[in-house]
């Protein structure tokens, strides 16, 4: 019977101290709002849990792009991740239906749509092996480029980058008749230098963070999509950890989740600022041809549903679009 004590005893230690260092990956670069709030979360959690946890981070792309990122986490050479929408599909496709080109106005309509379907989202990645941990956005989305573009007409035929086996994207620039260039995200600035591309979306901070922006001259002033991300962490590792601390770690999680979403909109505002006075050149959309382009993005939403989402949750949130613009009226 002691024998029996002493085995579970060092099994519990084992496991407690193998899940102190969470090891977390992102793309995003060193100093940058996402880098700078997840440092911050790691102070509040060693605090909170008297050291029992903490955060290692790998930015800026160190730990490869977001599908090594997920296989790392899945042999256990990594814990978390802070993934872009493209990495969370990769894990489970629904999620992508808050990327939908043209479908959301404004943030307000972001968060009604996202705190109806949490609980749902929260069971598909839990489905998967992961655990959400919290939203974490980086925003609205601008076209940048080396020519104006005004309407579909502009984009016929401009060579864009396409993050490398995104569906979601390929679908919108096809139904665009924008010439898609598959690369993976570290390709990007190359491909802009050489000329092997003229385009590229992107929120303003992360054009700003990646340093797209000093290769462009425009950028249109649309909300082309909401660029959703989110932290993950693997179940597996956070099961390992105890009680008491995978709520301190949850709770940590959200709060600073929050302030990230918070911070990333009001510094993507800042950046327009920025780029703005850096010499870009801001392109407005006419109303009409916005509904054009909104037309043909309804699509896109159609060819992708039964694809990377069930119809059903696609008119689920149809549905709660017209909820939240019936009560707004």
């Amino acid at each position: 019977m002691k024998k029996l004590f002493i085995f579970i005893f060092c099994m519990m230690m084992s496991a407690s101290l193998f899940a102190a260092e969470i090891k977390l990956a992102i793309v995003a670069p060193e100093g940058s709002t996402w880098t700078n709030i997840l440092k911050e979360w790691n102070t509040a959690l060693q605090a909170k849990t008297q050291g029992r946890l903490k955060l290692t981070l790998y930015t800026g792309g160190v730990a490869g792009d977001e599908k090594d990122v997920i296989r790392k986490i899945n042999v256990g050479q990594l814990h978390a991740g802070a993934f872009t929408g493209v990495g969370l599909g990769a894990i489970y496709p629904s999620v992508r239906i808050f990327e939908l080109p043209l479908l959301f106005k404004s943030y307000d309509e972001v968060d009604y749509v996202t705190s109806k379907l949490q609980k749902k989202m929260e069971d598909g990645f839990a489905q998967k092996g992961y655990v959400l941990l919290g939203w974490a956005e980086a925003g609205f989305v601008n076209i940048f480029s080396n020519t104006p573009i005004r309407s579909q007409k502009d984009m016929q035929g401009v060579k864009m980058w396409a993050w490398e086996g995104d569906p979601l994207v390929k679908a919108m620039l096809d139904e665009f008749k924008i010439v898609p260039v598959p690369l993976s995200l570290v390709d990007v600035m190359t491909a802009l230098q050489t000329n092997m591309i003229s385009a590229v979306y992107a929120p303003p901070l992360g054009a700003i963070a990646m340093q797209w922006h000093s290769k462009t001259k425009y950028v249109t002033d649309l909300k082309l999509a909401d660029s959703t991300g989110a932290l993950l962490m693997s179940k597996r590792e956070f099961d390992r950890i105890a009680p008491a601390d995978q709520k301190i770690l949850l709770d940590t999680a959200r709060e600073y989740s929050k302030k990230l979403v918070q911070t990333t909109r009001a510094d993507n505002a800042k950046a327009i600022a920025t780029i703005k006075k850096q010499g870009l050149q801001f392109v407005t959309v006419d109303p009409k041809e916005e509904e054009n382009l909104r037309a043909i993005s309804a699509k896109v939403w159609d060819k992708l549903s039964g694809q990377l989402y069930p119809p059903e949750l696609l008119a689920e949130v149809k549905k709660d679009l017209e909820e939240y613009r019936a009560k707004k009226k």
